[in-house]
């Protein structure tokens, strides 16, 4: 059975996505602010190879080790998990062949169809928990893992209910001072943490660790 993992961008200060994210508000005054905020965060990923082919976004990039992480990353992934509020975000975002070539189970309290996508990836949305989610995804994940790939929320849930095995953060060097916290709500008590590796590149530090029940 394959591991559940998460894998996610922070600030130095600990946020996961900036004050007043809302793709769905794109004409609000702050947007162009949060949107440059978040840009900083993901500037790493943007530059390397298998990120830009992934989404077609042309050729070129970087090669070395930031690149073999998103790849290695992306090639453990069996089937994600999110919570609604990403995937109403990305829903306007994503291009029309969605980055994930997996299934997708969505949380959420609207009962839908699946939502198939072009190269592979279908939407499935589930209205009875994330333990409902994560026995789904087992069933199709085969050998590989599930990743829950956010936002905060979702990745909370699973942390404190003792479901995840493994994490990684890419810590980028900018502050946003307010915004979605990646820990805010965490239950000390139940998880601990044992580190796996710390590496970094002129970009961005990598910090991996496995995740303890107490």
């Amino acid at each position: 059975m394959g591991k559940v993992f998460f894998s996610v961008g922070m600030s130095l200060d600990g946020f996961m996505a900036p004050e007043g994210m809302d793709l769905a508000h794109a004409d609000d005054p702050n947007f162009n602010d949060w949107l440059s905020q978040w840009m900083e965060l993901q500037k790493w990923v943007f530059q390397q190879q298998f990120f830009r082919e992934n989404l077609k976004l042309g050729e070129g990039g970087e090669t070395g080790q930031d690149n073999h992480i998103l790849e290695e990353t992306f090639n453990r992934t069996g089937v994600s998990i999110m919570g609604k509020r990403m995937f109403e975000g990305g829903e306007r975002s994503w291009p029309e062949e969605a980055p994930f070539h997996t299934p997708v189970f969505v949380l959420t309290t609207q009962v839908r169809s699946p939502w198939a996508r072009p190269g592979g990836t279908t939407f499935h949305f589930v209205n009875d928990g994330i333990e409902s989610a994560l026995r789904q995804a087992r069933a199709v994940a085969g050998d590989k893992d599930i990743r829950i790939a956010g936002g905060a929320n979702a990745i909370l849930q699973y942390l404190n209910a003792g479901l995840v095995n493994e994490f990684s953060i890419a810590l980028a060097p900018v502050f946003f001072g307010e915004g979605v916290r990646l820990f805010d709500g965490i239950d000390r008590r139940k998880v601990g943490l044992q580190i796996v590796e710390a590496s970094h590149s002129p970009l961005v530090t990598h910090l991996r660790y496995t995740v303890t029940h107490l």
